[in-house]
């Protein structure tokens, strides 16, 4: 558990971060029948003809009290440095008869199941497999060569996990024949290695209620922990604050230390006096430092 000082900060952080009031998409489109089957999009600030499109992913430990909503300064943030920005909504887990759920922007997400299986990776599959013609259609200033696919927290987790695509098990529904078209991953403090993940108790056990509690843990891992799907050989870049008590710093290691051993060389940007929130906070420097690692892949 964090000191008084460590939560302190952390709950600090966190404020700040959902103290910025949500910003409207300039379109949106549905990519399936579901309501939560939705793609928000973004058209990049000032003059930008053809500009690198940002898959963004959200976090909420894949728990419903969390949608797109929260990170949607951050989305709006990216498009005033010149990106184009897709916002991906997914399916969450419910909350269960009898538990009540945080308010979202809560630090201690504990009522609600973690994600739903398999419709949270159904569907984060979907969205990338309908995302090129949407954007043709859609958001014409954006230039699918120059794609970029970034997420926090669980929505890293699902950006790693969609890269990796083309190495998940050969039986398994998500998989493609070639690797999707990124110039790059760039996961925000992502729950990256399941098994780390639970000896931390990551969120409440999150990690382990994704892929359906201890009974289907050991058959959906393979399918499911990016720390398995190695090597992708996409570009990839972790960046994690050293004092996040949310997702610590010992999860993003795991993971690079999984890719070393694969043969394939994960960037790990580690940033000093910084927690779970920051990265996708407008008002603080993390987030102009995240900027700036997606802008060395996209550009």
């Amino acid at each position: 558990m964090p000191d008084d000082s460590a939560a302190a900060r952390a709950a600090a952080e966190e404020e700040s971060a959902f103290s910025h009031p949500p910003v409207d998409p300039d379109v949106s489109a549905a990519y399936g029948d579901h309501p939560d089957q939705v793609i928000d999009f973004y058209t990049p600030k000032g003059d930008v003809s053809l500009a690198p499109l940002v898959i963004v992913l959200h976090g909420g430990a894949w728990r419903a009290p969390y949608d797109r909503r929260h990170i949607t300064p951050f989305a709006d943030f990216l498009t005033r440095r010149g990106f184009a920005v897709a916002n991906v909504e997914y399916r969450r887990g419910a909350v269960l008869p009898g538990q009540g759920g945080p308010e979202p922007g809560a630090g201690s997400v504990a009522g609600p199941v973690a994600g739903r299986w398999p419709d949270t990776f159904d569907d984060v599959a979907a969205a990338l497999d309908a995302l090129p013609d949407l954007v043709r259609r859609l958001l014409p200033q954006a230039d699918p060569r120059r794609m970029v696919i970034t997420g926090h927290s669980a929505g890293g987790h699902l950006a790693l996990w969609a890269a990796a695509r083309h190495v998940l098990p050969a039986d398994a529904p998500w998989r493609t024949d070639r690797p999707t078209p990124l110039r790059g991953v760039v996961a925000l403090a992502p729950i990256a290695d399941f098994t780390v993940a639970g000896k931390l108790d990551v969120c409440g056990g999150a990690a382990l209620q994704l892929v359906g509690g201890d009974a289907h843990f050991g058959e959906r891992r393979p399918y499911a922990d990016p720390a398995l799907l190695l090597p992708t050989g996409i570009a990839t870049t972790l960046v994690q604050g050293r004092s996040d008590v949310d997702v610590p710093e010992a999860v993003a290691e795991a993971y690079a230390d999984a890719a070393a051993k694969a043969g394939e060389v994960v960037g790990l940007t580690l940033l000093e006096d910084v927690g779970h929130f920051p990265l996708i906070d407008p008002a603080a420097d993390a987030c102009a430092v995240v900027v700036e690692e997606i802008a060395q892949l996209a550009w």
